[in-house]
């Protein structure tokens, strides 16, 4: 990874050294998946949570253990979603105790650095607004006290995209609550012969050992604002998403949560990248997973993606979007100059 180019940048020449350091460790589980690495992590440090559409036996659980056994003092909880899993089962609850005569709270498994939520579509919908409340506000409120969950905090939620029987979708409004979506998928032929034979003794997971504490990752979040942004790929990044109101497919485009989203995101992924700056390639590599989730179809527009892939109707989107706010000149693929103080 390039380090950071900036002379003035404060602290972000060592935020980019510890970000390396996170994203080679969790590598070293996950294998041949950096881009998708690199997107989750963009999330922890931009303050967001990542829905992973995928099909089981990805690595998604092992990639919440690599994140939170990378941090020293990091706590991991996964949590199985069914239809009978009540809000209680997630957040807590105030339990009797008849030697103190006094009620003590039980802290549910939301109550952790990083969380795996699986299957969230399959929680009934009073326990995904319990998750969705949390994620929003990085606090619970049980029998009327209001507990703050641990800092920093990640949610990375699951949903099968195969199997619908049984499942109970998020509402727009509520996906919308999520900073990405992305997905895993398979590795390809070389990696998933690295994966069996780095498993055939023990799972690299019990080798993996912390590279950075939790106020490494704090200083990572810190730095994420010290990214320069330039006013001409600020603005760019609203007339992409108000392109989405626009786009002749789309019943309800993406809100300015959308914009503000993009626009923290790009800077994330520039720091992860080694840079002090961002350019239009990270606008452009970034606007599916930041904005598509956000997005409501029309019928027509459905059918065709059904027709033709989800990938494909996604990547024509994109081009159309492009072609409605097209990409400030190239000049600005150089290293944006130093803001004057």
């Amino acid at each position: 990874m390039a380090s950071v180019r900036d002379d003035n940048g404060g602290g972000l020449p060592r935020a980019s050294e510890i970000a390396a350091r996170f994203l080679a460790n969790i590598e070293t589980v996950v294998r041949g998946k950096t881009d998708e690495i690199k997107l989750v992590l963009t999330a922890l440090v931009s303050g967001g949570h990542v829905l992973l559409e995928d099909v089981p036996g990805t690595a998604k659980t092992v990639l919440a253990r690599a994140i939170a056994g990378s941090v020293d003092g990091a706590t991991n909880q996964r949590i199985q979603c069914t239809p009978d899993l009540q809000p209680t089962d997630v957040t807590g609850l105030s339990v009797f105790d008849q030697k103190e005569r006094d009620f003590e709270f039980r802290a549910g498994p939301v109550f952790a650095n990083v969380v795996l939520v699986d299957e969230i579509n399959r929680a009934m919908p009073k326990t995904q607004s319990a998750l969705l409340e949390a994620m929003a506000e990085q606090q619970v409120t049980i029998d009327g006290a209001t507990r703050a969950l641990p800092d920093p905090f990640l949610v990375l939620a699951t949903e099968n995209p195969i199997e619908q029987e049984g499942t109970f979708p998020l509402p727009e409004a509520q996906l919308d609550r999520f900073f990405l979506r992305t997905a895993l998928g398979y590795p390809s032929e070389e990696d998933e012969l690295t994966i069996v034979e780095a498993q055939r003794r023990a799972h690299p997971l019990t080798t993996l050992r912390p590279v950075v504490d939790l106020e490494a990752v704090r200083t990572l979040r810190d730095a994420v604002e010290e990214v320069y942004v330039d006013d001409a790929i600020r603005r760019w990044t609203i007339q992409l998403v108000r392109a989405t109101r626009e786009f002749e497919g789309v019943a309800i485009g993406a809100s300015v949560r959308g914009s503000l989203s993009l626009e923290r995101a790009i800077r994330g992924w520039a720091l992860l990248d080694g840079r002090s700056y961002v350019t239009p390639v990270d606008v452009e590599r970034l606007f599916l997973p930041i904005v598509m989730h956000r997005i409501v179809f029309t019928p027509s527009f459905v059918a065709t993606a059904r027709e033709i892939g989800w990938d494909a109707a996604s990547n024509r989107f994109r081009e159309q979007c492009l072609a409605l706010a097209p990409r400030p000149g190239a000049e600005l693929e150089a290293p944006a100059a130093v803001v004057a103080s």
